[in-house]
């Protein structure tokens, strides 16, 4: 890893970032979290004064001795579990997204592009239709995600041009495939319980999260995020070409398929605990790019951080806006399409 960040350009000239030093976008980034935890712990159908949030905290770390029981259910037992799933889900379906741009070399690439969100709605529509528990669903969805991108990649190996033009190939037809699945099951679901059920679960929703599903996904999560983070000066190199990549003594062939799975891995966990959760992916690396620059050394905090503070102000506002709750990947897409509008002026201004 030093050795290619000794060995690997600057591109700074490549992006348009916001004058100012690596740490301090990142310090800035990470207030950015912290404001937006604290606007979600405070706002909702129940709206909450910082002094009592804050009196929550201070009661269970001892500093206080003053107690207030609805003020620690609401924030214990319904706020932060869904505040810390959103922090882990936006910060992985960041990384993954900007890791499969760099490693495409196409800035439209987001983590559907593999398959792995219709082999996860597949999977879990699946485990929806046989009656499985909420655990099995998300058992499910992460099986499913895995073995549609599995078949994606197979496909690509199997044509003859070979490179990234066939592992794109062959994403777009694993990605028709399951797809295809998916509806043949949705046709089959019965339409008075299953298939609202299926219709809920691909609208994406971090209502379920609770503290036994942060037991077991919160550790693979943030080692695949941290391992995306890490892999940056690698994604450096792959962003500049096969070609060059070898010249720079990276074996693309090892080190593609490695961030590629780990991309993979990242988002299927996502999907089995969220749902279909979109634009996330596609939309928060063109963001840390304007803010941080191209170089992924500098861009992959920005962005895992960017991504946590944007889905939990998603959240948030799904929970908040209406007496009832829109689902959190409706406000994904709604926000996330009109922000990237204003995205892409911004680069577009930036290029001319």
């Amino acid at each position: 890893m030093l050795a290619l960040r000794r060995i690997c350009p600057s591109s700074r000239s490549k992006g348009t970032a916001i004058s100012a030093s690596p740490v301090l976008i990142r310090w800035l980034a990470l207030t950015g979290v912290v404001l937006s935890v604290l606007c979600a712990l405070c706002l909702g159908r129940f709206p909450l004064s910082p002094q009592r949030v804050l009196g929550v905290f201070g009661y269970f770390l001892h500093l206080s001795s003053t107690d207030d029981p609805v003020a620690r259910t609401v924030v214990m037992q319904a706020r932060l579990p869904r505040i810390l799933a959103a922090l882990l889900v936006g910060s992985a379906l960041s990384c993954g997204g900007a890791s499969y741009q760099a490693v495409f070399r196409n800035p439209l690439v987001s983590p559907d592009l593999l398959g792995v969100l219709s082999g996860a709605a597949f999977g879990a529509a699946v485990a929806i239709i046989l009656g499985g528990a909420v655990s099995v669903v998300q058992g499910g969805a992460f099986a499913g995600g895995l073995l549609a991108v599995g078949c994606g990649l197979l496909i690509g190996r199997s044509l003859p041009e070979g490179g990234i033009l066939s592992l794109l190939l062959g994403g777009l037809i694993g990605n028709a495939i399951f797809t295809a699945l998916l509806s043949l099951v949705k046709y089959l679901a019965d339409p008075m319980d299953q298939l609202p059920a299926i219709v809920d679960w691909l609208l994406g929703s971090l209502a379920p999260s609770g503290w036994q599903e942060l037991a077991w996904v919160s550790g693979p999560l943030i080692g695949l995020t941290a391992a995306l983070v890490l892999c940056a000066p690698v994604l450096d190199v792959l962003s500049l070409g096969d070609d060059e990549a070898r010249s720079l003594g990276v074996s693309v062939r090892v080190m593609r398929p490695m961030v590629i799975v780990l991309a993979t891995f990242a988002c299927a966990l996502t999907i089995s605990m969220a749902g279909i959760i979109g634009w996330i992916g596609l939309l928060v690396p063109h963001v840390a790019r304007l803010v941080a620059g191209a170089e992924h050394r500098n861009m992959m905090p920005v962005c895992a951080l960017l991504g946590a503070a944007g889905l939990v102000l998603a959240d948030t506002c799904a929970r908040s806006l209406t007496a009832g709750e829109v689902p959190l990947g409706i406000v994904t897409q709604l926000f996330g399409a009109l922000a990237f509008i204003i995205v892409l002026r911004r680069l577009r201004r930036g290029v001319g």
